[in-house]
């Protein structure tokens, strides 16, 4: 969850399964006015070439493309349809598939159109051959009716803005209130792209596979939209591998407030890699000490922002904490951020950087490729109409401005960030239908990955999910820190997901994995 927001990975079977929630019968909603049929829902898909790519970027050959067609509100399902953008890399060994296997980079409002082909790139044969690798674009997103507010200021592009200098949110509920009478102008329809109703795309193409069930493999927000599904779908559900969970009773508001703690566990790793390299560094020896380092240099970049010479670039404190954030997803990105912290501090303090602190600004604050035929503000757009739309926010700005202080006295790393004020406390419209309920009813046939230190979606996040789904899930908890589980280092949760999908094996009682340290 929030994993590159703007910074820098059988015809109506659906009709049949009984949702945990009083709200929702087998995926429809309970006022639905119409019953779906046969010739509402698409059976099959035209496979041919996929969208254009961004410059730079490379797509699996042997991926293909197609679509689903959907119905925009599922109360009507006969009426106005959108279009779901899906993918396939089909197994080599059709004589051995046993299903097909979707996948979800979460965001939310990442697209997911070539994450069979990155996935790819880390499963073994076994997994490979036994399954058809199936993405999509969520509804809104990317390729399926991309959806835009308009957002042409490049302040409105930050769904996770920073409190100002001092702690100060004026700025932020300015910004956030332009930003909802914006997307106001598309609220009406805006509306319908929730999590549930992504959720019930999913069974659409799982019947336009024919598929009498379908395996799926979400992380970050893509674990609450599997969790929604195999609640809506219980019936549905093959094998479901949830990486990295956001705890779906904190959705969206209590979940963003885990950060602060999330932030704390994460940051000492890569205090301890600067504290290594103290002397080329300078920036502290021990982690205490280079964590005292990064709030008072933070601090001054908020009262004095630091030019970026031969480019238009500052870097204030929030944009400092905002990339620090993003670098602390990987493992791998932990060494390049105390060189981009060097960096900071050499600009802060009137110095110019190294060779390589140079390098990893360029790198860092290189403009990312546009994809054409995509918005461009289309996944902030998507990250609001999600957070907003699925639940309630409270529009007291006052209790945001409490909340950000309080936040900032206990955890000052988060700088209030999480508990801030954003677009949703001035959302123009209700949520389309209650929560999903998250229970453990259905089969034992779930796999939650978890990280003890991951900032974005932390280690309580996670066993939120597991409390949630109970019985139904095995759960594997990993020694490590960043945002992915799964081919970071732990042999032991890699064994133990490879045996899920290709056995249906799961952990008798929760699993304690060793990881790497960095």
């Amino acid at each position: 969850m929030g994993n590159t927001i703007r910074v820098r990975v059988a015809v109506a079977g659906a009709l049949t399964a009984v949702a945990a929630t009083g709200a929702v019968i087998g995926g429809q909603p309970a006022d639905a006015k119409a019953v779906a049929t046969a010739s509402h829902v698409q059976t099959s898909i035209k496979w041919g070439e996929c969208p254009e790519l961004a410059p730079g970027a490379k797509r699996n050959p042997g991926q293909t493309c197609g679509t689903v067609k959907v119905p925009l509100d599922y109360r009507r399902p006969g009426g106005e349809t959108i279009t779901v953008a899906v993918s396939r890399i089909a197994t080599a060994k059709p004589g051995k598939k046993r299903g097909d296997l979707l996948f979800n980079p979460g965001g939310p409002g990442l697209g997911g159109l070539d994450m069979p082909g990155q996935m790819a790139l880390t499963l073994p044969k076994g997994v490979l051959d036994s399954y058809d690798l199936i993405g999509f674009d969520p509804r809104g997103v990317g390729h399926s009716t991309p959806m835009s507010c308009g957002l042409t200021d490049s302040s409105f592009l930050n769904v996770f803005p920073y409190p100002g200098a001092g702690g100060s949110i004026e700025g932020s509920a300015t910004t956030a209130r332009a930003v909802a009478k914006q997307c106001a102008t598309i609220g009406d329809k805006l509306r319908f792209f929730n999590t549930a109703n992504t959720a019930r795309d999913m069974d659409r193409i799982r019947q336009a596979l024919d598929a009498r069930k379908i395996s799926y493999w979400g992380q970050s927000f893509g674990t609450y939209l599997g969790a929604v599904y195999t609640s809506l779908f219980p019936r549905n559900t093959d094998r479901m591998v949830l990486e990295s969970n956001v705890d779906p009773a904190k959705a969206w508001a209590k979940m963003l407030n885990t950060w602060n703690q999330g932030m704390n566990d994460r940051f000492p790793d890569a205090a301890r890699v600067a504290a290594e390299n103290d002397t080329e560094l300078g920036l502290g020896g021990t982690v205490d000490e280079v964590t005292d380092t990064f709030l008072t240099l933070a601090d001054h970049l908020d009262r004095k922002p630091a030019a970026v010479p031969g480019t238009p670039a500052v870097i204030n404190g929030a944009l400092l904490r905002a990339i620090t954030y993003q670098m602390l997803l990987h493992n791998e990105t932990l060494a390049p951020l105390t060189q981009f912290w060097k960096a900071a501090a050499d600009l802060s303090a009137g110095k110019a950087p190294t060779d390589a602190g140079v390098a990893v600004l360029k790198q860092i604050l290189a403009d990312t490729a546009a994809e054409p035929g995509v918005p461009a503000d289309n996944q902030v757009t998507m990250a609001l109409a999600l957070m907003c739309g699925d639940t309630t926010w409270s529009h007291d700005v006052d209790s945001y401005a409490k909340a950000t202080s309080a936040a900032r006295a206990e955890y000052p790393l988060s700088a209030g960030m999480p508990n801030n004020i954003r677009s949703c406390a001035f959302w123009s419209t209700k949520p389309l239908e209650p929560l999903v309920k998250v229970t453990s009813h259905g089969p034992r046939n779930v796999l939650i990955l978890q990280n003890r230190r991951d900032n974005a979606t932390p280690w309580a996040a996670g066993r939120g999910m597991r409390e949630a789904l109970g019985g139904r899930a095995g759960f594997v908890g990993v020694d490590n820190g960043g945002h992915y589980v799964y081919g970071t280092g732990s042999t032991c949760a890699d064994k133990a997901t490879v045996a899920f999908l290709t056995k249906g094996t799961l952990p008798g009682k929760d699993l304690s994995c060793d990881g790497p340290r960095p």
